[in-house]
């Protein structure tokens, strides 16, 4: 028998993979292990006396108020903007894919608001919110319902769900142009069969269109679920955080505690914290979708 020769690293393939790898090494380990580190400190991420304190920020996490409502903000914000976004996304995309004309026009004027900075979406939102000369006021107010009037962003029981409003106009166009795809790569074939057989419209969509098309629920989903976990900007140009503590969330607790309140190492242990959050949902959610996922 021939033996097979060893084969060595391949010194042509490592120098083109050494300056990605060197800087995946730079940019995500090293930062990575280091948040881990500093977690366990009492860091106020300027001196360089960093002391080693144990797991004392992740007690103070699991017995902190302000941690327990950021939590539940932020849970409240992920479920109502994943709910309306793909919602809205979906609809979205069954409308342009049925218009027999403007098809171009209507997928890029629903995908605009996408391309506009969270920073930017922030402002106009802000301003169209505002209570004295705010578009929607303004609006309420010429048609006969100015007693519907609210100050958009000042009322605790409804910063959340302008929030939230925001994201998902913000965020819809992307999530439809995925549904798009999706329903385009449906058989005609497949429709043209049920529509023979006598399923209405409402049946073709709900028990042949839906399940083909889950593939994109998974993937929509997934985006959805993490950017809904991350939100900041818009949080912070609208309230930042407030009223109060009301729209507080986590990424933007860790923002405030650890650059705005000197504690680095306590925001880096909810930093820490959300990650796992976010890998724990994140794989209970795809186990979910994946398992309804219809393969042809």
């Amino acid at each position: 028998m021939v033996q097979q020769k060893k084969r060595g690293i391949d010194k042509t393939a490592l120098a083109f993979i050494a300056p990605a790898l060197i800087l995946y090494v730079l940019f995500i380990i090293v930062p990575t292990v280091s948040s881990v580190y500093y977690s366990f400190t009492s860091w106020d991420g300027i001196s360089p006396d960093v002391k080693f304190i144990g797991l004392a920020n992740y007690k103070e996490i699991f017995t902190s108020a302000r941690f327990g409502n950021a939590l539940k903000n932020t849970i409240i914000l992920t479920i109502f903007i994943s709910v309306l976004e793909n919602a809205f996304a979906l609809a979205l995309a069954v409308l342009v894919d049925n218009i027999r004309w403007g098809k171009n026009f209507f997928r890029s004027a629903f995908y605009i608001p996408v391309l506009i900075s969270g920073i930017v979406s922030g402002f106009i939102w802000k301003i169209m919110y505002n209570y004295n000369f705010g578009a929607i006021n303004s609006i309420l107010t010429q048609i006969g319902l100015g007693d519907f009037r609210q100050d958009w962003l000042g009322n605790t029981s409804l910063t959340l769900i302008m929030i939230g409003v925001v994201l998902v106009w913000k965020g819809a166009g992307y999530y439809m142009i995925i549904y798009l795809a999706s329903l385009q790569s449906v058989s005609t074939d497949v429709i043209e069969a049920a529509e023979i057989d006598g399923a209405s419209p409402w049946q073709r969509f709900r028990m042949i269109t839906i399940p083909l098309i889950s593939g994109a629920f998974t993937i929509n989903f997934t985006l959805s679920l993490i950017n809904g976990l991350k939100v900041f900007d818009q949080i912070n140009v609208m309230t930042d955080g407030g009223p109060g503590f009301t729209s507080e969330t986590l990424v933007y607790l860790l923002y405030k505690v650890g650059f705005t309140e000197g504690r680095q190492g306590f925001g880096t242990a909810v930093g820490i914290m959300l990650l796992f959050i976010i890998i724990i949902l994140n794989t209970i959610q795809q186990k979910f979708l994946r398992s309804r996922e219809v393969q042809l």
